[in-house]
């Protein structure tokens, strides 16, 4: 596994106190699976924190579309109304979990953020929508760190077909694997690879996260630590 702490060091300072924490990737990078095991490890350790799941819901609007044959959310929405309604649903996810997170005190662990729109906006081949999407989103303030798990597009793809729930090209996991790197925003993301099992990629994270972390034991396990 490998963590690029000299992205972190560019990042926000380290040791300071933790609001919020991005994990992003193309679909099958498994950010549902740490963003969960990161919310329970960091509430173990006596920071507590909270999941927030930001889906545009592409997945969903996925699964419509083949129950009534049409293949895919684009096929159902079109490019263009796929994008508005993925860029909205979003957006008012974000909304909800960053004023969960100030009210309830808690640093938001994000299932994808607003960067995830930006790539989605490019692997779709519609650049115009961005400057749109940024002045839309520019309300959220940026997580302290931000993860982007990365996992080949074939590995990513095997997963999206094992959980069963819906389907994805290699073509668009490739494009959107591409967007991420592409981003402005990349040369501040904690690299992770992902292309491992879920507590070899635990164990990265909780590693990156340490600086930002109240001095105590070591981790006992991957995705847990000591309270």
């Amino acid at each position: 596994m490998v963590g690029s702490r000299e992205h972190l060091r560019r990042g926000a300072p380290r040791r300071g106190r933790l609001r919020s924490v991005a994990l992003i990737g193309v679909d099958g990078s498994g950010k549902t699976t740490q963003a969960h095991r990161l919310a329970a490890a960091l509430t173990q350790r006596g920071v507590p924190a909270m999941y927030a799941q930001n889906a545009g819901g592409r997945r969903w609007f996925g699964r419509l579309a083949a129950r009534l044959g049409r293949g895919d959310a684009q096929r159902l929405l079109g490019r263009t109304g796929l994008l508005l309604v993925e860029s909205t649903l979003r957006w008012l996810a974000i909304a909800r979990a960053v004023l969960r997170s100030i009210l309830g005190g808690r640093v938001a662990v994000m299932d994808r953020y607003a960067v995830c729109q930006y790539a989605s906006i490019r692997s779709h081949g519609a650049p115009q929508w961005e400057p749109v999407a940024r002045i839309a989103y520019s309300v959220f303030p940026p997580p302290d760190v931000t993860f982007l798990l990365t996992v080949d597009p074939q590995e990513a793809q095997r997963r999206i077909e094992a959980r069963g729930t819906d389907s994805e090209t290699l073509q668009f996991l490739t494009a959107a694997s591409c967007a991420y790197r592409s981003l402005p925003e990349s040369r501040t993301f904690v690299v992770v690879d992902a292309n491992g099992t879920p507590d070899e990629v635990s164990r990265a994270i909780d590693e990156e996260l340490r600086g930002w972390l109240p001095d105590g034991p070591e981790p006992v396990a991957a995705g847990q630590l000591r309270p």
